[in-house]
């Protein structure tokens, strides 16, 4: 038997591994798992050579709990190692095995680890960790190494019949539940799920029935295999369905609708990645939908926290990336920005552009049923990234209130004559409420207006950013103003009214309205409203996104203008005679119902003198 010291620098190096070395415990499992994925990987690379490595019928790595002993064991028949060998790896701490192997062999055979900490996870919830192991080489004999969680460790002799390597880990008091088979099961599925080697996990019972006939069946255990060696992300495209699509997003996400599309990710230059993105059904929900997508490393998971890979707007995506060339920290839980992520993430935006434009071209009948859907997706691309704006210009969609559906180049093609302002700027008009605005959007209709339907939360910041980015282009909303100054013309109307039944009219309203709103007398058409409530397009988005970044609305006040038409016969007539007060106050808070403005005691006593007023 011989004792040593595993070369560390510093004699505390254990807690700060059990308590520092990941962000998360669990881990641990995946470290390990991953290690006998690598060694298994290994030898395959080595039969592939030539070598002489034994047998590899069976290369499946065993996952197993002994609760009455406390222990958790993971068993691979992979490469296993000699003594020097184990001398060299596991007693001296961040000596990466792998790096070294591939160095050696300049081939990148699939091998996972490159930092040589991950052996050392075990010690996060282990108070002592054996290895028994034995290496592919014929003349190798097995050797056993101990470490109970300090510098100190055991090498000695061992027994083990076959080649490969088991890692038992004897449970620490504070971490009993991964002695628990659901826990160990729920990671592995997890972090494990996709690994291409087969991952045993015990057996399982499983009904077998002898024909059609047979209705009952028979139980009968079967090995429980957690993973799927070869997931749909590395197939050929060519070979696949539409219902292999869908059933491998039913796996990724039992519970949620099916996908609307997808896009199959396959490049080996200047990087390599595959995967697969989902299109899903996002109804409004931008930040329920977001981290579904997951990020592998060679089949391993790492992690659904892909911002620093994936643009903003792609992380209401779903699906999974695959890439042995994003570069990891020692967790492999954490992104570092290079040029590798930036060439991935330009890969990506590009590759969602051209199916959206292909989608677009190709059926724009079902690419404009699908919008409701698209659309949030698209805008908050062109609000965040310059390059998707660039392509998204062509297929991104303007609904009208009468179901129409523009592209921003027929949109501007359309309204040209009716909705250029003398300063030559397309004037774009839109409801957030068809309903509320009914009776605008009639008279705008009148007048050969086209009227927009905005009513997504990202309307706002889009509406700015295509304001900021096109040319002498603005948005304003229904009520921003009477029909005819909505697109500013120099045409002017006369008022039936002289200066001082002007005045006087002004005067009963300026009576009427809060401190915050304003009156002003306009000549417009006899058949417009009497009175009209307008809010400044500035000021209401102001409103909005204040309330949108959960600010309190109160910070401006809810300014408006009472709007009277000067022509109309209930304002030219009834409000010059007598009961003028009243007529006033009734025709005022017929403007504020219009706007659901009237509630409380005032709508109380609206409805109630209507009635009076029908007796």
């Amino acid at each position: 038997m011989e004792k040593g010291q595993i070369s560390v620098q510093t004699e505390n190096i254990f807690p700060i591994i059990k308590k520092f070395l990941y962000s998360d415990q669990e881990i641990f499992l995946r470290e390990l798992v991953s290690n006998a994925v690598d060694a298994t990987t290994k030898l395959r690379a080595l039969s592939a050579r030539g070598e002489q490595v034994g047998p590899m019928e069976d290369l499946t790595i065993d996952i197993r709990v002994d609760k009455e002993q406390g222990t958790l064991t993971i068993s691979d028949r992979g490469i296993g190692m000699t003594e020097e060998e184990v001398k060299k790896y596991l007693n001296q701490l961040a000596f990466s095995s792998a790096q070294e192997f591939l160095e050696k062999y300049k081939d990148d055979a699939g091998i996972i680890g490159h930092f040589g900490l991950g052996f050392y996870s075990a010690f996060m919830v282990a108070d002592k960790v054996e290895v028994v192991t034995r290496s592919y080489q014929a003349e190798a004999e097995p050797v056993r190494w101990i470490c109970e969680g300090d510098p100190s460790y055991e090498l000695a002799e061992a027994e083990r019949e076959h080649r490969g390597t088991d890692v038992i880990l004897h449970i620490s008091d504070d971490s009993k539940e991964y002695l628990e088979e659901d826990r160990i099961e729920n990671l592995l599925r997890k972090y494990a799920k996709f690994l291409p080697v087969p991952i045993r996990f015990g057996t399982r019972t499983e009904k077998v029935y002898e024909n059609e006939e047979d209705e009952e069946g028979k139980a009968v255990e079967v090995d429980n295999i957690i993973n799927s060696v070869d997931p749909l992300w590395r197939k050929s495209p060519q070979e696949l369905t539409d219902e292999d699509y869908r059933g491998f997003y039913r796996e990724l996400y039992p519970m949620s609708q099916p996908p609307m599309f997808w896009i199959h990710l396959n490049i080996d230059y200047p990087f390599n990645l595959t995967g697969i993105l989902y299109f899903p059904k996002l109804a409004g929900g931008l930040e329920m939908q977001k981290n579904k997508i997951q990020l592998y490393s060679n089949q391993v998971y790492v992690t659904d926290d892909v911002k620093e890979i994936v643009p903003e707007f792609l992380t209401l995506l779903h699906g999974v990336i695959d890439s042995p060339d994003i570069p990891l920290n020692v967790s492999r839980s954490y992104l570092q920005a290079d040029q590798h992520v930036k060439k991935i993430t330009g890969y990506i935006t590009r590759k969602v552009a051209e199916k959206l434009g292909d989608l677009f071209k190709e059926n724009r009948e079902d690419y404009e049923r699908k919008w409701s859907d698209l659309g949030p997706f698209v805008k908050y691309g062109m609000i965040t990234e310059d390059k998707f704006y660039d392509k998204a210009k062509k297929f991104v969609l303007f609904p009208t209130e009468a179901e129409k559906n523009y592209t921003l180049e027929e949109l501007r093609e359309a309204v040209k004559d009716k909705q250029t302002d003398k300063y030559d700027r397309t004037i774009l008009i839109y409801t957030h409420a068809p309903d509320v605005h009914h009776t605008a959007i009639q008279a705008a209709k009148n007048r050969g207006y086209e009227v927009l339907t905005f009513d997504n939360v990202l309307d706002n910041h889009f509406m700015q950013r295509l304001e900021s980015k096109e040319d002498k282009l603005t948005f304003t909303r229904i009520d921003a103003d009477t029909i005819d100054h909505l697109v500013q013309t120099d045409e002017t109307k006369e008022s039936v009214l002289n200066e001082d039944q002007q005045k006087q009219v002004q005067e009963l309203f300026s009576g009427l309205v809060a401190e915050s709103a304003q009156v002003t007398l306009k000549p417009l058409a006899p058949d417009d409203q009497p009175v009209q409530i307008v809010r400044p397009e500035f000021m209401r988005r102001m409103k909005e996104m204040q309330a949108m970044q959960g600010m309190s609305a109160d910070m401006f006040p809810d300014m408006y203008t009472v709007v009277v038409n000067s022509n109309h016969p209930l304002v030219s007539e009834k409000l010059l005679a007598e009961d003028a007060q009243d007529t006033a106050g009734y025709l005022y808070d017929l403007a504020l119902l219009g706007q659901n403005m009237l509630t409380g005691e005032k709508l109380t006593k609206f409805l109630n003198r209507s009635i009076e007023m029908l007796k």
